[in-house]
């Protein structure tokens, strides 16, 4: 029977009232063991539980509980999935960890392709690691949203792009997830010469048949790096590329709406920004399903900062000099940001530095894959006032410190100013502004 041990106990959930501590083992619920958690989801969403823990002293637990249905117990495990993460078994084409150079931390090079991940977190799965079991839980569980990686819909193509000879008979697992109702995001990397132009084509007419399960797909372009020796030969996108891929999205939205009343296909603000084209209003984007791949990022920031910029209090007081540093692709938009915030007040000067990715090069314009070094580097000896605004993707998720391991304590003593981490919103950023 697989055990799994509580690392923490939520302070006031029903696990605590019940006398459930970190170190407790669970056993069981209602009488089934728990592979994993997507086990553990399912079955602890029910509003009667028998739940058996044993205590660290080797006593064993019975626990009834009567609670609202989907009412989380308040515990969470040493591993977040339960059970040992999925590496991925491709080796695409166009993938970025295989782009990283060499010496960084290890869990960098980990290229996850769990199924688990795509609903807990968000992740996008290639389903060439999604067995059969794993697809009659998902649909047996009813767990959703699945976030694909399609790339494209030719089997042939994709074996090659993932270099991986089952990667064109995994298709079929989305026709599976259609027919059982489960919701589904697909993402499309896009490659020049690969599978763009008539396979783009093919691709999203393919996926159109899966709407409304299928909620959405992002069109996204293949980040290149500088450290791409011996890997295939991949081109990065001109403006003109960028507007012919724009006419195509625009085409398939339109149809999508007739068909649909969903926009369904949507590109990511890098497309806009490479052919020097506006962002889409905020309806053209349902509602941000794909933010997690730049879809809308720039827009719905606007719309936020606009929004918490109206709502500050007539007589509120803000002056100084404030740092903006960020990548080169969200810049712009930062610039006009802060040109709307010194006019409401005028008292304080903002300046934004985009910053240039010598590290991962030049190509890389967004900034969570910025580094300290970058940062550091491009900011020593200018005058940055009194405080210096970064955003919090630059951080590995929970701590104090960026993707080449330098500390937001050495960044602040490098620089010698006091640095305050923006969250990803627009009501975050005029809350620092105002600072």
């Amino acid at each position: 029977m697989k055990e799994h041990r509580i690392d923490k106990v939520q302070p006031g959930s029903i696990a605590e009232e019940l006398g459930v501590e970190p170190g407790d083992v669970l056993l069981s619920v209602n009488g089934s063991e728990i592979e994993d958690v997507f086990d553990y989801h399912y079955l602890s969403n029910e509003e009667y539980l028998t739940v058996a823990i044993r205590k660290p002293v080797g006593e064993e637990w019975e626990l009834e509980i009567e609670k609202e249905y989907e009412d989380d117990l308040g515990v969470e495990f040493e591993n977040a999935l339960m059970d040992g993460y999925k590496s991925c078994q491709n080796k695409c084409i166009f993938c970025f960890i295989d782009q990283m150079p060499k010496g960084m931390r290890d869990t960098l090079y980990f290229k996850d392709d769990d199924s688990r991940l795509s609903f807990l977190q968000g992740n996008y799965v290639t389903l060439t690691n999604m067995k059969e079991h794993d697809l009659e839980r998902i649909i047996a569980y009813r767990m959703g949203p699945i976030n694909i990686s399609v790339q494209t819909t030719n089997p042939a193509l994709r074996c090659k792009m993932l270099n991986n000879r089952f990667a064109g008979e995994a298709l079929q697992k989305i026709g599976r997830l259609y027919e059982a109702g489960i919701p589904m995001n697909g993402q499309i990397v896009l490659c020049k010469g690969i599978n763009d132009g008539a396979e783009l084509d093919r691709s999203i007419q393919d996926l159109m048949a899966y709407m409304p399960v299928m909620e959405s797909v992002s069109v996204v372009p293949v980040g290149l790096s500088r450290h791409r020796e011996g890997l295939y030969p991949l081109e990065p996108f001109t403006r003109e590329d960028a507007a012919a891929v724009l006419e195509r999205i625009h085409y398939y939205q339109e149809l999508c709406m007739e068909r649909c009343g969903l926009h369904f296909v949507h590109a990511s603000d890098e497309w806009y920004l490479l052919a020097a084209q506006e962002l889409p209003e905020e309806g053209r984007y349902d509602g941000y399903l794909q933010l997690e791949n730049g879809v809308g990022m720039l827009r719905l920031l606007r719309a936020e900062f606009a929004e918490a910029l109206a709502e500050v209090r007539a007589d509120a007081k803000a002056a100084g000099k404030v740092t903006i540093a960020t990548g080169a692709l969200a810049a712009p938009t930062i610039k006009e940001l802060a040109a709307d915030f010194m006019g409401r007040f005028p008292k304080v000067q903002v300046q934004v530095f985009p910053i240039a990715n010598h590290f991962f090069g030049e190509q890389i314009t967004v900034s969570g894959l910025l580094t300290g070094q970058d940062i550091i580097s491009q900011l020593a000896g200018r005058d940055l006032g009194d405080r210096l605004l970064l955003p919090s993707n630059l951080l590995r998720s929970g701590e104090s410190v960026f993707l080449d391991d330098i500390t937001l304590e050495e960044a602040e003593n490098a620089l010698q100013i006091k640095i305050n981490i923006v969250e990803s919103s627009g009501q975050d950023l005029v809350s620092c502004l105002l600072q």
